[in-house]
């Protein structure tokens, strides 16, 4: 810690996930000389800023100015900060070291035992279900990343073989490839078109999910999702030990986790072994699956008894605001899916459930296309209601392209939503958020979404 002790230390972007705000406490409590800066107002970030009154710190809200980046003995960059940012490329040239919070992590923590998961859909649930596992094996795992939790928090009781489970976003991974920092274990659940309003193409975004494996060494191991072209892509190029899962059977060299009449198996050189049959898993949707598949293959290259895993996949009921179930009100199933903000996470949601749902959607672009979305929208719901915003735009585009009848009513906040909702849903139907876009313009982020969503639901009685 005295390694931080007076040192002028300037974090930009302090947020509401939780990943700038562990950083700050970590930092201050370090006896840090702490500036934060960013472009949101006092207002904005009146709850992150309330968390942290105990400390001395000073604001520089709704700008920044060059003088804390060129003067400070250090930077913190946070996850949503540009790349190309005029103010990080003169800290640069002044030679001033630009951290973030995960690659402080990496260079404090004495546990090597870290693993690192990261996709475009299933990490946190992927996440969630290797924590969950490992939590049984060894209660003193820790779980961090972009799950709202700063590992940085955990730091001080974290032992020489802690375990600890990180979801990790394409962002937090440019911050570690760019100190050639790889996990010792990783993850990849998939690549699919995302944030393509942040990346140059899908290739880009893409090379940016290979920084978790792409500084391994040969003593390291990767799981990639064989299904995936992007991910098999990438496992044709890892130096590290490489396992699979897939919803396929393995070729006969290939280790790793496969469904075969009805079980999930694990396959290790010639040896296979039942896991758990999908009759026992909990988690709603197909897409689950693939989740549980890589979950049981991270879960026996960590060498936990078969047992331990098929125990913990039985009790697994899923994460908050991913295809959740909330409750059930005068015959009406509430689902909170605020987290699928992709037109393909859409997609999944709505192949979860067998009957028509009414749907809540919309919101703001990210660069990517609706036609498959509009094309599952048309199938599979009854009514739709939208909120608006750029994304939503495209969306009636393509659901005009296809010929789409049904009623479409647009929205400009979630108390509005359910009001108009009252007039749709009847006894038996399913009311479903997923979004399939980002939530800026009407809400904070999706987490703020999927609040709202669930306060309304429980005011209904």
């Amino acid at each position: 810690m005295l390694k931080f002790k007076n040192k002028k230390i300037t974090i930009m972007g302090l947020g509401l996930h939780g990943g700038g705000l562990g950083v700050a406490k970590f930092l201050a409590k370090a006896g840090a000389k702490l500036t934060i800066t960013d472009l949101k107002s006092k207002k904005q970030l009146a709850s992150s800023i309330k968390k942290l009154k105990h400390f001395k710190i000073k604001y520089v809200l709704g700008r920044h100015y060059m003088k804390d980046f060129i003067r400070a003995d250090m930077i913190i960059q946070n996850p949503g900060v540009p790349r190309d940012s005029i103010y990080l490329k003169n800290a640069k040239k002044n030679k001033i070291p630009i951290e973030t919070d995960l690659t402080l992590f990496f260079s404090l923590c004495p546990s090597k035992n870290i693993i690192g998961i990261t996709g475009t859909k299933g990490k946190s649930t992927t996440t969630g279900l290797v924590y969950s596992i490992m939590k049984a094996h060894k209660r003193d795992a820790v779980l961090g990343g972009n799950i709202r939790i700063s590992p940085l928090e955990s730091l001080s009781k974290i032992k020489n073989d802690t375990p600890i489970i990180l979801e990790l976003s394409s962002w937090q991974l440019e911050g570690l490839g760019r100190k050639k920092i790889s996990p010792h274990y990783a993850l990849v659940t998939n690549v699919l078109r995302d944030h393509l309003n942040t990346y140059n193409g899908i290739a880009d975004y893409a090379s940016a999910k290979a920084l978790i494996w792409e500084n391994q060494k040969k003593n390291d191991f990767v799981v990639f999702n064989k299904d995936n072209p992007y991910t098999r892509r990438m496992g044709k190029k890892a130096k590290s030990q490489v396992f699979w899962y897939s919803k396929k059977p393995l070729a006969k060299n290939e280790r790793g986790s496969f469904l075969r009449n009805g079980w999930i198996v694990f396959k290790n050189s010639s040896e296979q072994e039942k896991i758990i049959s999908i009759k026992d898993i909990k988690l709603k949707g197909e897409h689950n699956f693939e989740n549980v598949l890589a979950a049981v293959a991270m879960a026996m290259v960590m060498a936990i008894p078969p047992k331990i895993i098929c125990n913990n996949i039985k009790k697994f009921t899923g994460l908050e605001g991913r295809l959740e179930f909330i409750r059930e009100v005068r015959g009406v199933k509430y689902y909170n899916d605020t987290t699928a903000t992709a037109p393909d996470a859409l997609v999944a949601a709505l192949n979860s459930f067998k009957q028509k749902v009414v749907l809540l959607a919309g919101g703001t672009d990210k660069q990517l296309e609706f036609h498959e979305a509009a094309k599952a929208i048309k199938n599979k719901t009854r009514d739709l209601i939208l909120f608006q915003g750029t994304a939503t735009e495209k969306l009636l585009k393509e659901l005009h392209k296809y010929g789409y009848k049904k009623k479409i009513t647009l929205v400009k906040s979630m108390s509005e939503a359910f009001c108009e909702a009252k007039n749709i849903l009847r006894k038996g139907d399913i009311f479903l958020l997923s979004p399939g876009a980002a939530s800026f313009g009407i809400f904070i982020n999706e987490f703020d979404r999927g609040d709202q969503f669930n306060k309304e639901v429980k005011k209904i009685k």
